[in-house]
Formats: C-alpha cells, sequence, structure tokens
C-alpha cells in the first residue's frame, strides 16, 4: 500500500530538515531530542522512578515505569533505539508509558552507553547487566523474575535480541519473550532489497545507517560478529519467543523479517508482522498515527500473551 498518509504529513514536516549522517554527532543528538516536544501525550502509569546500579564500566541508570494494579507485576527490560548513537531515557519516555499501561508489566528502561564514546560491546555489555539486575532485584520493584520479557526498537531492538543471546549462552537469566521492534540484525553490506527499496525518502536512509555503523564498530570486521549482528549467528534454537515487527517503508524490513524466519526455522515460537504504511520509527507517533496505535496494541496483547505462558 501506499505510505500511510499521517505518516507522509509528518515526512512533509521534515522536509529541509538536516540528514543525521551530514550532522555531528552532538547536532544528531540535539535534532532527535527534539522530537519529544512534538510527540503526543503517552498513557499514564502509577509511578515513575529511577534506580542507579553497578554497570560493567560504571554507574548505570534506570528508569522504572510501574503500572496501576496490585503487583507483582511481569517485567519487561526496555532498549531505546538509538543506531547505537543518539536516543536517551527521555526520547523513549512515552513509548515505555505506553507499553508499561498497554501491557501491565514494570518496564525498566535501560540507559545503556552509546558510541562513538563507548563502542562495541559496551552497550551490549550493559544491557546484559541491566537485565540480570533486574531478574535478580525484581521483588524490589514490585515484578515477578519468573515473568521477563526483553524488548527494543531499532537498534534497542538489536540490543534485546543480543541480550536473549547471551541469556542463553551466558547463564540466563530465562526470559519469556523477545520484543522486536523494526530491529536492526544485520550489517548495512551487502545489505537486503529493502536497503534499495527504501534507502532514501522515508526518514531512516542507507546513508544513516553507514553513518551509525561507522561510529558503533571499532572496525568492519566486527559486522560478522553475532552480538553486533544477531542475524549472523550461527545458532538460533533455544530463544525465547519473539513477536518481530517491521514496516513496510523501512530500510530494514527484510533484515528485521529474516531475523523472524530464521526464529521460526529454529523452532523458535516467533510472530513476524509488517505494518503496512509505516516507516521506521513509526510507533514515536502514537496518539497522531493511527496504524501506530493499532501496531502499539497489536505490540502489548503479544507480550500480555508471551508472559501469561510463562507462568505455566
Amino acid at each position: 500500500m501506499p505510505v500511510d498518509p499521517q505518516i507522509q504529513a509528518l515526512l512533509d514536516k521534515g522536509t529541509g530538515v538536516p540528514a543525521t549522517h551530514t550532522l555531528t554527532v552532538a547536532e544528531a543528538r540535539r535534532q532527535y531530542e527534539a522530537r519529544v516536544a512534538i510527540m503526543a501525550p503517552p498513557a499514564q502509569v502509577a509511578k515513575v522512578g529511577e534506580r542507579r546500579i553497578a554497570g560493567p564500566a560504571g554507574p548505570l541508570r534506570l528508569r522504572i515505569y510501574t503500572p496501576a494494579g496490585a503487583g507483582p507485576f511481569p517485567l519487561m527490560v526496555f532498549f531505546h533505539g538509538s543506531g547505537f548513537v543518539l536516543c536517551s531515557l527521555d526520547t523513549h519516555d512515552g513509548m515505555c508509558r505506553n507499553l508499561c499501561a498497554g501491557i501491565g508489566c514494570v518496564v525498566v528502561s535501560v540507559d545503556y552507553r552509546l558510541a562513538p564514546e563507548h563502542k562495541f560491546p559496551a552497550g551490549t555489555d550493559d544491557c546484559l547487566a541491566a537485565t540480570r539486575w533486574a531478574a535478580a532485584h525484581a521483588g524490589e520493584i514490585d515484578a515477578d523474575p519468573t515473568r521477563i520479557l526483553v524488548a527494543g526498537d531499532s537498534a534497542g531492538g538489536t540490543m534485546a535480541a543480543v541480550t536473549a543471546l547471551r541469556a542463553r549462552d551466558e547463564g540466563g537469566p530465562e526470559l519469556c519473550g523477545q520484543l522486536l521492534l523494526y530491529p536492526v540484525t544485520d550489517y548495512h553490506t551487502p545489505g537486503t532489497p529493502s536497503y534499495v527499496e527504501n534507502g532514501e525518502g522515508y526518514g531512516l536512509t542507507r546513508d544513516t545507517m553507514v553513518w551509525f555503523w561507522r561510529h558503533y564498530l571499532a572496525d568492519a570486521g566486527q559486522a560478522t560478529h553475532p552480538h553486533a549482528a544477531p542475524l549472523r549467528a550461527t545458532e538460533l534454537r533455544g530463544l525465547p519467543p519473539a513477536l518481530v515487527m517491521s514496516a513496510e517503508y523501512d530500510p530494514l524490513r527484510d533484515e528485521a523479517e529474516c531475523y523472524g524466519a530464521r526464529l521460526k526455522a529454529a523452532g523458535v515460537p516467533a510472530t513476524i508482522t509488517r505494518r503496512s504504511g509505516m516507516n521506521h520509527g513509526f510507533l514515536f507517533w502514537v496518539g497522531l498515527v493511527d496504524g501506530a496505535g493499532s501496531a502499539m496494541a497489536e505490540a502489548c496483547a503479544w507480550a500480555r500473551r508471551a508472559l501469561a505462558a510463562g507462568m505455566m
């Protein structure tokens, strides 16, 4: 189908905004943080607080969202999108509130280290450490340590997929699911057909993905490591159930769907859903774009089912 008219209107408003790959890192960060002012008000939650925990290389900041009702609640550890370089707890505050209220779970949002100051694998180490902390301290945050899933959008989806891989291979914790929202799963070269079809004109571009990867990796040889590009993992058996959500007009569409297909081929219960008319990052626009609202509802419904199955 054509680009959703509400998405197109947002793209039109961005005409003339400098492309990310033409900016310095500091300029790009300011540009992305400015998006918060134009997002719709998110869902209401009962409580939001912050904690600092001991991370692999110093204090690690977490923002913890608690839904209304009586706990202990299921637990989601969330990793924000960023291209490994941008965004923050603040850019994804609304998304975390919507997930917290829509699922009825505690959400622990992780302020993992970003490139280029902290290159691969620093962020992945932080995400695993935060997940282990959340599991070990679930009682302190009114959460159930037996019902945990990881989640993330874009590069945060990479972090969620890699955390699931590392939890399987490196001693836990046990996860009920992985919610991968238009994730980065592979390097930009050789790329997929969607890198050509959607490489420019729909927000995220191929040139920006090259910029992100250049900042993230110390050298291109690291792109074959499965903790950088989970699609390169040789063994996907034994991973938790997954929802892989892609967007029709996203350069990353095909690699996201390919990862979901590989999970299914490995015997992992995986749902692959392509959101027609949407572009990369559309879940920022819940409350402004109808398709984003229905996608958020779909993601929350899947997460509720995955967490309920974890109780059995």
